[in-house]
């Protein structure tokens, strides 16, 4: 679910206007989540942080098994201060969490670069983006971009274009309408393939 709609008059605003989000129900924090045993579906949310937009990828996996959920993107309003836009973020996040109650989530670790005062703006965008499933109880993993693009592509130093052929031969139902929505999808893989180590070696371990 990719199209872009608006929070209704009874929903939050934002200085500035509406904030934009992929889905347009809305549920506060009323339940905890525990994942499920591995041999169970399970669905996960991949975040790719951003301040300007927030991609975001819902998937479930049952072993070597990948099923597309929903992707889509949340935007604040153009011009709001960083507070407000954080706080869009925040509750843009807890609308989709809320309308896909996913068990795990994933979030893209910052990459920092040569300016300073950015990375620390997208960090604390990406503290909202973990912030906002772990009030719902969901256990948040965290993952480089490197080590995302070498799971989805197999190199680590894949461009957009790469990874976007791959998550048509490993998501064919998924049409993200943006590469932050496509970048959430491959978070969402990533996680889901750790998960699957992890299990199989503790099967290992337990022989």
């Amino acid at each position: 679910m990719s199209a872009v709609l608006r929070q209704p008059s009874g929903g939050f605003t934002v200085d500035g206007g509406p904030v934009a989000i992929s889905i347009a129900s809305f549920w506060r924090y009323h339940y905890a989540m525990t994942p499920p045993p591995i041999r169970q579906p399970v669905r996960i949310i991949g975040i790719d942080p951003g301040l300007r937009r927030t991609g975001w990828g819902v998937i479930e996996t049952e072993g070597n098994r990948l099923v597309f959920i929903g992707c889509g993107s949340v935007e604040p309003p153009d011009g709001l201060p960083l507070a407000s836009r954080l706080l869009a973020i925040h509750e843009g996040l807890a609308a989709v969490l809320g309308d896909f109650r996913p068990a795990e989530a994933a979030v893209e670790q910052t990459f920092v670069n040569k300016d300073g005062v950015a990375t620390l703006k997208l960090g604390q965008a990406r503290g909202v983006a973990m912030l906002a499933p772990a009030m719902f109880g969901i256990s948040v993993a965290e993952y480089a971009p490197n080590q995302v693009k070498k799971t989805v592509v197999g190199a680590g130093h894949a461009d957009k274009n790469q990874i976007a052929v791959m998550l048509k031969i490993l998501l064919p139902k998924a049409e993200p309408k943006s590469a932050d929505a496509a970048d959430a999808l491959a978070i969402a893989i990533t996680h889901a393939h750790q998960r699957q180590g992890a299990a199989l070696r503790l099967k290992v371990a337990n022989l």
